[in-house]
C-alpha cells in the first residue's frame, strides 16, 4: 500500500462495469457519500424495490409518494432508511451530497419530505428517493475493485439520482463513459462490421 494520501472520490457515482456480474451491483449506480482511507459508503440509485413507500410505512398517517418504489440502496443495514431529495426549503441539517440533491439529516426532513400534511404540500418540482440500506467497503477494498476493473468513475448528475425511470440510469451513465473515454463494446451488431 502506499504512503501516498487517498482521492477521495466522495460525491462521485461508482457505474458498475458490464462484467461484474454480483447480484447486488450488477448494472448498478452507487453515489458515494463517504470516501476516505478507512473505507467508503454509497446508495444504490438504481435499484427500486417491489415494496412501495405506503406498505413500508404502514397506516401510520399520511405519506406523499405511497405508490413510489422503495430503492434498494444496497446489502448493508437494509433496515437503515434514508431519503435522497432536491427540495432546497428544508435543507438545514442536510448535507448536499450532488449537484442539487441533498441527503435528509433530521427527522423534520423526514417528516416533511414523506409525512407532509395535505394542509402544506410539497412544490410538484419537489422529489425524493427513500432507500433502505447502502453499499459499503472497507479499507482498501473499493481501490481495489476500481483497479480490477469493476467500476467506473463519473462525476454526479442530481437529475439522474431523481430520475423518474431508474432503469435507464446505468444505460445513461456506461454511454457517458464510452464517449468520454472512446471506449466501445466489442461486439458489434453485423459480425461483418469487425
Amino acid at each position: 500500500m502506499s504512503d501516498a494520501p487517498l482521492h477521495s472520490l466522495q460525491g462521485q457515482f461508482l457505474v458498475a462495469s458490464p462484467h461484474l456480474r454480483d447480484a447486488n451491483f450488477y448494472r448498478t449506480v452507487i453515489l458515494l457519500l463517504e470516501h476516505s482511507d478507512e473505507g467508503a459508503m454509497g446508495l444504490v440509485i438504481n435499484r427500486p424495490s417491489a415494496v412501495t413507500i405506503g406498505k413500508a410505512l404502514g397506516e401510520e398517517g399520511p405519506v406523499n409518494n405511497a405508490d413510489a418504489p422503495v430503492f434498494v440502496g444496497g446489502p448493508v443495514e437494509p433496515g437503515a432508511l434514508f431519503i435522497l431529495h432536491n427540495c432546497l426549503a428544508i435543507a438545514g441539517t442536510d448535507r448536499e451530497v450532488a449537484p442539487g440533491v441533498l441527503l435528509a439529516g433530521s427527522d423534520v426532513s423526514f417528516e416533511t419530505l414523506v409525512r407532509n400534511s395535505p394542509s402544506e404540500p410539497l412544490d410538484g418540482n419537489h422529489k425524493f428517493r427513500l432507500l433502505c440500506g447502502y453499499a459499503g467497503w472497507g479499507e482498501g477494498q473499493l481501490e481495489s475493485e476500481l483497479a480490477r476493473g469493476d467500476w467506473h468513475i463519473q462525476g454526479p448528475d442530481g437529475n439522474l439520482i431523481l430520475d423518474e425511470d431508474p432503469y435507464g440510469i446505468w444505460s445513461v451513465c456506461f454511454r457517458r463513459i464510452q464517449r468520454c473515454s472512446g471506449f466501445f463494446a466489442h461486439q458489434a451488431a453485423n459480425p461483418e462490421w469487425n
